[in-house]
């Protein structure tokens, strides 16, 4: 188990890689998700909120369906993300959003890894999904 925030973009970096990692904590009564976690705290800053501006098929590929969200190129990026401008200005063009889900099932938050475009492939979607199952702890402390 990955016990805290810094902990698990640790493993991110060394397991994955990851330019822009930021973690974000599900908030289902308002339906939005909340930043407990970033690599960027100056253009993603912790406690930023997001809600409309999430594309409706990611937030029902992720937080519905409990499921990891790979978007392979800028293209993928800029269909999901209204921010998308933001992301490229940083070098990153591949995303991999990944649910953490917590010990009832429930969706606690997801973890947002990204990079250049081509970076990932269906093989870093596996290794983050597999970080991702260990991160429940470090979740359920960085969103109290």
């Amino acid at each position: 188990m990955i016990n805290d925030l810094a902990g698990l973009e640790k493993a991110v970096r060394e397991e994955v890689g990851v330019r822009l990692f930021t973690v974000l904590a599900w908030v289902p009564e308002r339906r939005a998700l909340r930043r407990v976690h970033s690599s960027h705290p100056a253009e993603y800053p912790v406690g930023g909120e997001k809600t409309v501006e999430v594309a409706q098929d990611w937030l029902i590929t992720c937080i519905e369906r409990g499921e990891p969200y790979f978007g392979r190129d800028r293209e993928a990026v800029r269909k999901i993300f209204a921010d998308h401008e933001l992301i490229e200005s940083l070098g990153c063009g591949s995303i991999i959003n990944v649910p953490v889900i917590g010990k009832e099932g429930e969706v606690l938050g997801v973890l947002n890894i990204l990079d250049a475009e081509g970076t990932y492939d269906d093989a870093s979607v596996a290794e983050a999904v597999a970080i991702a199952a260990k991160a429940a702890p470090a979740l359920s402390g960085g969103a109290a």
